[in-house]
């Protein structure tokens, strides 16, 4: 009887065990950090952030995912296989910010949490977005940054991303409401490269060509920055084309150390990813409303502020070039 109760009692007790991790398993939140297509420098350090916070949480599994390209399509059919494995929340930079709304608002309706971050989408699509920096700040930003190294004026190109791209369309407005404060500074294009290096090379070498007296490519984008200022260097203009925006300093020493580059501009995509999970899991716990004037908390961040948009600034851009770039080129 004693052996008999022995191997209940184990038997039992590892059932017990098998349940409670069991349990523990569903309690973990889920969440997903879409992004605007894998393979990209910058995405892969958001998701870096996103793990510390998970870490830092301690019941949450990040699924970092998107799709091969940067187009809506793509990520529609992530969030659909989102929806099917019943994931607890999405957060999404988009790669469009209409067309992906059906397919966001149809996860909200099987009880997903949903934000945007980085690339926002319409709010009828998500319950709040995250900004990495106030808009009208990058767009002054990015355009005094050309202007800085251009005391005469002179003749600037943007090369964005997307046609359809919230963010770098934002920023570019924010960009051209300010033009006029920098006298001289005269935009004389905006072309896109749709995040694909090869296509932004080939954009920027069609604007040195087209446009004999450029002074400088303005990119607000991590991939095009890189590919316009290979561009630059290969035509042998390093140093009479400034290349600037925004860019990784592990990918933009290069570019500053041949003088393709004077200076450029990011927040840290670390903090951006961190962010984001940490805000998404608030949400999904319920520990948070998505509501004007709320202030959510954000970790190590301090807390994002929303306004009527539900909207909210992470943090300032921060300015990098030849006397710091060694600090950071190695971190992300």
């Amino acid at each position: 009887m004693s052996i008999t109760r022995r191997l209940f009692g184990g038997s039992a007790l590892a059932a017990m065990i098998l349940a409670s991790s069991a349990a523990q398993a569903q309690d973990n939140v889920r969440i997903a950090l879409v992004v605007k297509a894998l393979g990209i420098g910058f995405f892969e350090a958001a998701a870096k952030g996103a793990e510390e916070a998970a870490a830092e949480l301690g019941n949450v599994e990040i699924i970092y995912t998107g799709p091969t390209d940067t187009t809506a399509e793509g990520q529609i059919e992530v969030i659909n296989s989102l929806i099917a494995q019943q994931v607890d929340a999405i957060a999404v930079s988009a790669n469009d910010t209409d067309a992906l709304v059906p397919a966001l608002k149809k996860a909200m309706d099987r009880g997903i949490t949903v934000i945007s971050w980085d690339s926002g989408v319409a709010a009828e699509g998500r319950e709040l977005h995250l900004n990495p920096s106030s808009n009208p700040l990058i767009g002054n930003m990015i355009i005094k940054l050309a202007a800085d190294h251009l005391p005469e004026g002179g003749d600037v190109a943007v090369l964005s991303a997307s046609a359809t791209a919230t963010n770098q369309n934002t920023w570019i407005e924010e960009m051209n409401k300010v033009k006029d404060d920098y006298p001289g500074i005269n935009v004389v294009a905006t072309v896109y490269g749709d995040d694909l290096a090869d296509k932004s090379y080939r954009e920027a070498q069609g604007l040195m060509q087209t446009y004999p007296d450029l002074k400088a490519i303005i990119a607000p984008t991590s991939v095009g920055i890189v590919a316009a200022a290979k561009a630059v260097e290969d035509a042998g203009k390093a140093g009479e084309i400034n290349v600037t925006g925004l860019g990784l300093p592990s990918e933009m020493a290069g570019a500053v150390e041949s003088g393709a580059s004077k200076s450029f501009a990011i927040w840290n995509p670390i903090d951006l990813g961190y962010s984001a999970a940490y805000l998404a899991y608030q949400l999904a716990t319920d520990a948070a409303e998505a509501a004007p004037g709320a202030e959510i908390p954000m970790g190590r961040m301090g807390s994002l502020t929303l306004d009527d948009n539900t909207e909210g600034a992470m943090a300032d851009p921060f300015v990098y070039d030849a006397s710091n770039i060694d600090e950071f080129k190695d971190i992300f």
